[in-house]
């Protein structure tokens, strides 16, 4: 009788190979089969291949010194129907919606260079009732809609199959009992009704994590990534908590430590699971940096306001004063001057780790409060310095060649600073 000789164990590199060419298989055959065909090459076509055109034509504005965004956050309103722990909308004083023709030029105008894909959050977007209108007005863009999910009615998500072109962007952070406890009441369970029928009607639609030092063990679990697989999320993306709000909440700060956590658990789970895992915090060489720093995305908000980031609602213009939208984003020596403001001081986010001086730099600038409170200036200026995602010493590179592949074409325009 022979002998059974066992086979020498791969080598480390072989192994993960292997395992990485698993994990696109199954997420391959889950877009295969979860997803409407029409929905998924509408999502390949107006997401990632216009994405890339979007970053290629930054890249050339860049050699020119030109500064106009490849993407924008616009909000369509303050208005909303949950109360979360930490938010920075202001939603109790004068609801505000973005005026239609407000909307209608930054996507125009953003076509012209490229620019076909919008993330519209707000308050709670659902609530702004020309929504629908704008998906079929500009049916060549391509909508990232962030939500909290309580508003997927079976009349809603036949309107989004309709549509084809949107991507909702379901807030939840942690399970029930931590995810209510910071949105309220209820919420995880109408969010879930609501994926249920996402799923059903095999639309493309993720999850956004706000990562906080209540929820980090459990939002960074294969059980909570396993979870949304099975709801039928296509993507999972982390935020970091940022206390900007009349209550900052700093019980939900993140640590250095946890960070890095974040950071080694992200390159983990990505190796394990069939589910895109979206960060936007760290390039492809797990180097931090800041959208706004880079000219790669600003906020609108729904008084017009072109702001530098969703916390910051401050703004020294403003889209209803502006004749020509180009020329006032690359002539901007507010969103210029934030450049130089974070290049000076950190790779992260200033927010966090320079808040007195960024108060003096927003105030020098001239810039007006659109939060629409009167505290928001005090706020900031009270905030005590922490950690970013800044890691200088614990970088933490991408080891798995999609991501790395992603991040330098693709996603979210992370290639126009590889």
């Amino acid at each position: 009788m022979n002998a059974i000789v066992e086979s020498p164990p791969r080598p480390e590199t072989q192994r993960s190979f292997l395992s990485e060419q698993g994990v696109l298989a199954k997420m391959a055959w889950r877009a295969g089969t979860e997803l409407s065909p029409r929905i998924l090459w509408k999502m390949a076509h107006l997401y990632a291949w216009k994405g890339a055109w979007a970053i290629r034509a930054y890249k050339k504005r860049l050699k020119r010194n030109e500064l106009y965004p490849p993407f924008l956050f616009i909000a369509l309103t303050n208005t909303c129907n949950l109360r979360c722990h930490g938010c920075w909308v202001e939603k109790e004083g004068q609801a505000h919606f973005i005026d239609d023709t407000d909307l209608d030029r930054l996507i125009v105008e953003g076509k012209k260079q490229k620019s076909h894909y919008y993330t519209l959050l707000g308050g709670e977007p659902f609530l702004f009732k020309g929504i629908w209108d704008v998906f079929e007005r500009h049916s060549d863009c391509y909508f990232q809609v962030i939500t909290n999910g309580m508003l997927f009615t079976e009349e809603n998500v036949e309107r989004l199959k309709r549509a084809g072109n949107v991507t909702p962007l379901i807030s939840l952070d942690g399970f029930q009992d931590q995810n209510d406890l910071r949105r309220g009441e209820g919420v995880w369970d109408a969010a879930m009704e609501g994926m249920a029928r996402l799923k059903k009607a095999k639309i493309f639609f993720g999850n956004a994590t706000t990562a906080t030092a209540l929820n980090m063990h459990e939002v960074m679990s294969d059980e909570y990534v396993r979870h949304f697989i099975d709801q039928g999320a296509m993507y999972l993306w982390y935020y970091v908590y940022r206390p900007m709000s009349p209550e900052p909440h700093t019980e939900y700060c993140v640590s250095e430590d946890q960070l890095v956590g974040m950071r080694r658990r992200l390159l983990e789970l990505r190796r394990k699971h069939p589910i895109l895992l979206i960060d936007t915090y760290w390039t492809a060489d797990g180097e931090a940096f800041c959208p706004a720093a880079t000219g790669l995305g600003y906020h609108v908000g729904p008084r017009g306001s072109i702001e530098i980031c969703p916390a910051l609602s401050f703004a020294a213009e403003n889209v209803k004063e502006s004749e020509n939208l180009y020329d006032t984003f690359n002539n901007s020596q507010f969103l210029r001057g934030f450049q130089q403001f974070v290049k000076q001081r950190t790779n992260g986010c200033v927010i966090l780790e320079h808040p007195q001086e960024l108060h003096d730099y927003i105030r020098d600038a001239g810039a007006k409060d659109y939060s629409g409170r009167d505290s928001a200036f005090t706020e900031l200026n009270g905030l005590s310095p922490r950690h970013s995602h800044h890691l200088p010493g614990r970088e933490i590179a991408e080891d798995f060649w999609f991501y790395r592949l992603l991040k330098k074409n693709v996603f979210f325009g992370m290639g126009a600073i590889s």
